[in-house]
C-alpha cells in the first residue's frame, strides 16, 4: 500500500492557480489588506507558504520530553508545600518558585526566602528541576535554596536549579535597577558552595506584558544575556562559564504560528552570539511561561484554550521547561484545581499527544520557516538598536525602550478596541451570566506603576474594566445597564445585525433586550417603553433601513430614547438618521470601547 497515491491521477495544483481562485473571490479587493496580516513588529504573514528547505536549528541539550513545572506561590508556607507535594505527586517533575515581590508574584508568593525549608519540605530536590523567580530579592533566595540543598546533603552541582538573577527584569518591572553585588562575584559566591549551573536568566515577561512583539521580546533577551556575558567576562570569568551560567525564559501565548517560530528564533539568534563572541555555540536552557498579558477575568474557562496552544507552540519549538498560568491566575491565588488544570494541560500535549516525540516538527514547513527566518531578521536588527543605546539598561533608563513599547501598546489597544485582535470570552461572545470560579483569595489591587517602570497590562483589561462598572450598577440597583434592540422587519432581516449588537453590548456588560422583531412602529414603542432603558439600537437589514429606519428613530426619539445606535453603517442615511436623532454606528471595526464607554455613560443618566 505505501506504493499505492492517488495523487497522479491529478495534476499537481500551481501557486498562479490558488491565486487566480483567491482574486475571483475577492473580487478587485486588494490582496495584502485582506489576506496578509502583519505581526506587530511589521513582519507580513503570507496566507500560504510553499514547502522550504529544513534550516540548520539549534535543539534541546537531550531530545525528549520538556519539563513540566507548576508555580509555588501560595503566601502560607505550609499550604505552598501541600499544593506543590499534590502538584509532584499528580506528575508535575519542575517547580517555579515564586517570591512575594516578584513582579511574577501578583500580590501573592512565598513570604521571603525563609519560606523555602518549610515550602519544600519533603521535596527531593535531585529529582526535579527548581526555578527561583524572586525578583529583586533574588540573591537572598538563592543563598537561602543553596543553604537549604546543602544542609540535606545534596551535590550542588548534581541539581537542575536555575537560580533566576535577572538585574534587568527588575530594572524593567521596578524602574530601579537592584543594588546587587556584581554579577561576577554573585557567580563566584554560589561557585564557591559547589554550585555549576545556571545561575543567571535573561527574562522576556517584562517587555511582552508591557507590549512587546515578539521580535522586540527577541532583542530584548539578546541584549539582557549579551550584558550578563560581559559582566561576568569583565569581573574575571571565561566567556565558557559566563554562557553555561545563563538560562533564558520566553513568553508562549496563543499565537501557535509566532510562539513556534519565536521559540525557534531564540536558539538561532544565541548561537549567532555565541558565534560573534569566538564560542562554539551550545545547546541553551530555554523555560517558557504562558503569557499573564493574554489571561482574562472574564469567562476564564478560555484561558484553558489559550494555555493548551501556548503549551503546544513551546513544546514544538523547543522548550526545555514550560510553567502554566492556572486558568484563574487573573482573578486570584489558584486552588487546587486550577493548578490540577495547569499541569494537566501539559500531560495530555506529552502523553496523550506524544509532542516531545520529534525533535523540530516544524523543520521545512513553509510557513514556519519563513517566520523563523524574519523573526530572527527583525530581532537582530531591533537588538542592534538597542545596542546602539548603549545596552538595554541604558535604554531602559533613558525611555527609548519604553517610548517603542508605547507605541506597540497603541497600536495594539486600536486592534483591540476595533476587535481586529478579538478576545474570545471578553470582546466577543461574552456570557453576562457566567457564573464565578473558585481561588483561594482574590487579587489584591495593582500596586501604582513606579517611575521608570514598564507597565504590565493584560490584553482585555480595557474590556474588564466596563464589565466591573456593570457588576458595580447591578450591585446598586439590581439591574445592569440595558439597551434595547429595536429589531425592524422579518428575522431573516434583523437577525445578523441583532446578533451582533447584542454580543457587542455584552461585551461592555450592558444587557441587550432583544425580541422577535415588530410589524409596526405602535408596537414597538410599546416594547421599548417596557424595557425600562432609555437606550436604543435599531437592528435590520439596508433594504429595510431605506424603508424604516428613520421613521423608527423618530418614533423612538418621542417616546423616550435618549440615546440611539445603529446596527450597520448609515450609507446615505446619515443625514437624515442623525436628524432623526442616531447618534452612534455599532459596525466591525468600529471603536467599541470607546462606544460601550459612552453607552454606560448614557445608561447611568
Amino acid at each position: 500500500m505505501d506504493d499505492t497515491t492517488l495523487a497522479a491521477a491529478f495534476p499537481a495544483a500551481t501557486e498562479a492557480q490558488w491565486r487566480a481562485l483567491v482574486d475571483g473571490v475577492l473580487k478587485g479587493a486588494d490582496f495584502g489588506k485582506r489576506l496578509v496580516r502583519r505581526t506587530p513588529d511589521g513582519i507580513p504573514v503570507q496566507p500560504l507558504y510553499p514547502p522550504a528547505e529544513a534550516a540548520p536549528q539549534p535543539g534541546r541539550a537531550a531530545p525528549g520530553r520538556w519539563r513540566v513545572s507548576q508555580r509555588v506561590d501560595h503566601p502560607d508556607a505550609a499550604e505552598a508545600n501541600a499544593l506543590a507535594l499534590t502538584d509532584l505527586d499528580g506528575g508535575a517533575d519542575a517547580l517555579t518558585l515564586v517570591m512575594a515581590g516578584s513582579p511574577a508574584a501578583r500580590g501573592f508568593g512565598l513570604a521571603g526566602p525563609q519560606a523555602l525549608e518549610a515550602a519544600l519540605d519533603g521535596v527531593m530536590l535531585p529529582l526535579i528541576g527548581l526555578r527561583l523567580d524572586a525578583g529583586a530579592v533574588a540573591p537572598e533566595a538563592a543563598r537561602a535554596l543553596l543553604a537549604l540543598a546543602k544542609a540535606r546533603g545534596d551535590d550542588l552541582s548534581a541539581l537542575d536549579i536555575d537560580l533566576g538573577l535577572d538585574p534587568v527584569a527588575v530594572q524593567a518591572a521596578t524602574g530601579t535597577v537592584p543594588s546587587w553585588p556584581g554579577l561576577a562575584d554573585l557567580l563566584r559566591e554560589v561557585e564557591v558552595q559547589g554550585f555549576s549551573g545556571r545561575a543567571f536568566l535573561a527574562d522576556g515577561r517584562p517587555f511582552h506584558e508591557a507590549g512587546a512583539g515578539e521580535a522586540l521580546e527577541l532583542a530584548c533577551l539578546l541584549s539582557g544575556a549579551l550584558a550578563t556575558l560581559r559582566a561576568l567576562e569583565a569581573g574575571g570569568h571565561s566567556l565558557e562559564r559566563a554562557r553555561a551560567a545563563l538560562a533564558f525564559l520566553l513568553v508562549a501565548d496563543a499565537d501557535e504560528f509566532l510562539t513556534v517560530a519565536k521559540t525557534r528564533a531564540l536558539r538561532r539568534l544565541w548561537a549567532r552570539v555565541e558565534e560573534a563572541c569566538g564560542l562554539t555555540p551550545a545547546p541553551i536552557r530555554l523555560h517558557a511561561e504562558t503569557a499573564w498579558r493574554s489571561t482574562t477575568r472574564r469567562d476564564p474557562w478560555v484561558n484553558m484554550l489559550r494555555a493548551t496552544t501556548a503549551v503546544f507552540s513551546a513544546g514544538l519549538g523547543g522548550a526545555d521547561a514550560i510553567t502554566v498560568l492556572p486558568f484563574t491566575a487573573a482573578i486570584g491565588l489558584p486552588d487546587a484545581f486550577a493548578r490540577r488544570c495547569a499541569r494537566n494541560t501539559q500531560h495530555v500535549l506529552l502523553d496523550e499527544a506524544n509532542l516531545w516525540r520529534v525533535a523540530d516538527p516544524a523543520a521545512g514547513a513553509g510557513g514556519f520557516e519563513a517566520l523563523t527566518d524574519a523573526l530572527c531578521a527583525e530581532a537582530w536588527a531591533q537588538f542592534q538598536t538597542i545596542e546602539r543605546e548603549g545596552g538595554i539598561a541604558e535604554s531602559l533608563r533613558s525611555g527609548a525602550l519604553a517610548g517603542r513599547l508605547s507605541t506597540l501598546r497603541d497600536a495594539r489597544d486600536k486592534d483591540l478596541a476595533t476587535r481586529r485582535q478579538p478576545i474570545t470570552g471578553t470582546s466577543e461572545f461574552p456570557d453576562l451570566h457566567e457564573a464565578p470560579v473558585a481561588v483561594l483569595s482574590p487579587a489584591p489591587a495593582a500596586d501604582a506603576l513606579p517611575e521608570g517602570a514598564l507597565p504590565s497590562r493584560r490584553l482585555a483589561e480595557p474590556y474588564e474594566a466596563l464589565r466591573e462598572a456593570s457588576d458595580e450598577i447591578l450591585a446598586r440597583t439590581g439591574r445592569r445597564p440595558r439597551v434595547f434592540l429595536a429589531n425592524l422587519g422579518p428575522l431573516s432581516a434583523f437577525n445578523t445585525r441583532a446578533t451582533f449588537a447584542r454580543n457587542a453590548f455584552e461585551a461592555g456588560g450592558i444587557e441587550a433586550v432583544t425580541n422577535e422583531g415588530f410589524s409596526d412602529h405602535a408596537a414597538m414603542v410599546e416594547a421599548f417603553r417596557a424595557s425600562g432603558t432609555t437606550l436604543a439600537c435599531l437592528c435590520s437589514s439596508d433594504a429595510v433601513y431605506a424603508e424604516e429606519a428613520v421613521p423608527a428613530a423618530e418614533a423612538l426619539k418621542a417616546a423616550g430614547a435618549t440615546t440611539l445606535f445603529l446596527a450597520g453603517k448609515p450609507g446615505e442615511l446619515e443625514a437624515p438618521l442623525r436628524a432623526a436623532g442616531v447618534a452612534h454606528d455599532l459596525y466591525a471595526g468600529c471603536d467599541l470601547v470607546t462606544l460601550l464607554a459612552r453607552a454606560q455613560e448614557a445608561a447611568k443618566a
